[in-house]
């Protein structure tokens, strides 16, 4: 009857964290991964211990698949930044001054924009574009600017 039960209360948490994961804020995802890690971590704990020991490890099971599931919270929005980053390197590399280049991630709803705006060169030869930026997160848009120069093997680096 444990087993039973503990396998049903494993499966209502593992519903909560995947239901939880389609929230789109970033500290959103960092909370429920948390609060799943820790609840999964504190239920394995407790399979593990026995007697007066068992407290003590669902604790420390409850501890450890905190961190982990902050971490995996965490790493959800990574996706955004491989977004941003490939079209970043795409408009600076291939887009004509004033021409924008938009990236948007389905699944955080989160998208920007970038577009070059002057193309310059070092002494050495080596190619600078400034550019503008706009990304929007959970509805509010945020706007930068800077200057990115090609490095030797082709990616690009901020320079201010």
């Amino acid at each position: 009857m444990k087993i039973v039960r503990n396998a049903a209360l494993g499966i209502a948490l593992l519903g909560m964290v995947g239901l939880g994961a389609c929230n789109q804020n970033a500290g959103d995802k960092e909370t429920i991964g948390s609060l799943g890690g820790a609840a999964l971590g504190g239920l394995a704990g407790a399979q593990v211990g026995s007697g007066s020991g068992q407290l003590a490890a669902t604790a420390v099971g409850a501890l450890i698949g905190f961190f982990i599931g902050q971490e995996v919270g965490k790493s959800l929005d990574k996706a955004d930044q491989l977004y941003a980053e490939r079209s970043a390197g795409d408009a600076l590399e291939s887009n004509p001054t004033g021409q924008s280049s938009t990236w948007s991630n389905p699944d955080s709803g989160n998208s920007g924009t970038i577009t070059p705006t002057r193309t310059s060169y070092t002494d050495s030869g080596q190619p600078c574009r400034e550019y503008q930026q706009t990304v929007t997160i959970g509805g509010e848009t945020q706007q930068a600017y800077g200057t990115a120069c090609r490095q030797p093997d082709g990616s690009w680096r901020i320079v201010n």
